[in-house]
């Protein structure tokens, strides 16, 4: 008996960590990328332009958000500051969707680990996931509740991820794009999102594996064949996305780190717009209801909750619906995250590449004296300091 356990959970750790063996590469490339976005793009007066609900006022804060980290608690910490600043709690929530929605990490991974199309699906749905949501809080947000949300917004009380969504570390300077990217300055600031942002999601992501690799080792494809209806069509396209925005709201995992278990449900049998639906929901896990709750008050977390569940099940059908005339929804349900284990293949090497790229920006950013920052993430926003380069 003890064998038996002892080798279902070495069976789910090993899965898992093939999994992160398959993601890796592309995650450091997109931290890279995003780092280079984030220390050079500037961010003055941003709020600003996100007075209102607009349509205009809606595009720049999803732009905003894009170029932001992917981590939900700092989104969703940074949204409040947006909010208390003067930024429209519509234009704050739009930020908050397209920085983990939109970033440029996820889509390297979607496309790397599931394919370009759930990539697409993924850019296509956000945008629609985005204007659903402010379609909805112009129903059912306002007046008195975003009102009463503000006046709790001001109290602040610290959420998670306080001080990274507080803390500013873009290039301030007026040289060129370039200029500004490869001096001392742009390349200390690159390293410092970078090790941010990897800190920020390194739990996530590792909580996201171990939960994938323990449903690829252990739930028979026959169950969640029967859980998502594979067999009739039309029943699965119309529970698949009703069931993976409450999946992935008990399963704890946001960000990036919701990519392998994805990818899982998939191979089980979801359909691809309950996948869409699912990669979306990592904005109503528990955890970050909660600190809807502690932000706005009960009565505005309820409210923000329902509409966000409702835009990511309508974006999972108008994506399936979309997609599939055109044939871009996959047929192939075997995806091989994680299957494959350890060889010497591309992957191999890329990995080998992009560590040492990734050893050489935690080198820039320890020997910066940047260390001291990491012990700051979790602090409120007022006791963090806004460094700069």
């Amino acid at each position: 008996m003890v064998v038996n356990v002892l080798s279902a959970i070495g069976d789910a750790l090993a899965m898992a960590g093939f999994m992160g063996w398959q993601m890796l590469w592309p995650l450091v490339l997109g931290f890279t990328l995003s780092g280079v976005i984030q220390a050079i793009v500037r961010k003055e007066r941003i709020t600003r332009l996100m007075s209102d609900d607009s349509p205009r006022s809606i595009a720049i804060a999803s732009l905003f958000g894009a170029a932001s980290s992917s981590c939900s608690y700092a989104a969703v910490a940074l949204a409040r500051a947006l909010f208390r600043k003067g930024a429209h709690f519509t234009a704050a929530m739009a930020f908050e969707i397209a920085s983990t929605n939109l970033v440029l990490e996820l889509g390297l991974v979607l496309a790397f680990v599931m394919g370009w199309r759930f990539t697409v699906a993924e850019f296509v749905g956000g945008p629609i996931m985005i204007v659903l949501v402010a379609l909805g809080f112009r129903l059912w947000m306002r007046g008195r509740i975003v009102e009463a949300a503000r006046t709790q917004a001001e109290h602040g009380l610290a959420g998670s991820m306080e001080g990274h969504a507080a803390m500013d570390m873009t290039v301030n300077s007026d040289v060129g794009f370039w200029s500004r990217l490869l001096s001392k300055d742009g390349i200390t600031a690159v390293s410092r999102y970078f090790v941010m942002d990897w800190a920020a999601v390194l739990r996530d992501i590792v909580l996201g594996l171990l939960i994938a690799g323990a449903f690829a080792a252990w739930v028979p494809h026959e169950w969640l064949q029967a859980v998502f209806f594979t067999r009739d069509p039309a029943i699965a396209f119309l529970i698949g996305p009703v069931l993976g925005p409450l999946l992935a709201l008990v399963s704890f995992v946001c960000s990036v780190g919701n990519v392998p278990l994805a990818a899982v449900l998939f191979n089980g049998g979801i359909s691809f717009g309950g996948v869409v639906s699912f990669l979306f929901a990592d904005l109503i896990i528990i955890p970050i209801i909660l600190i809807y709750r502690k932000y706005y008050g009960w009565k505005a977390a309820i409210r923000i909750t329902a509409i966000f569940y409702a835009a990511m099940v309508i974006a999972g059908y108008l994506v399936e619906l979309i997609f599939t005339p055109i044939g871009l929804v996959p047929e192939n349900r075997a995806l091989s995250i994680g299957e494959a284990g350890i060889s010497w293949n591309y992957t191999t090497w890329l990995n080998i590449v992009f560590l040492a790229l990734a050893t050489g920006l935690v080198i820039v950013f320890f020997r910066s004296g940047s260390g001291s920052m990491l012990r700051m993430m979790g602090g409120a926003p007022e006791s963090s300091s806004h460094h700069r380069s």
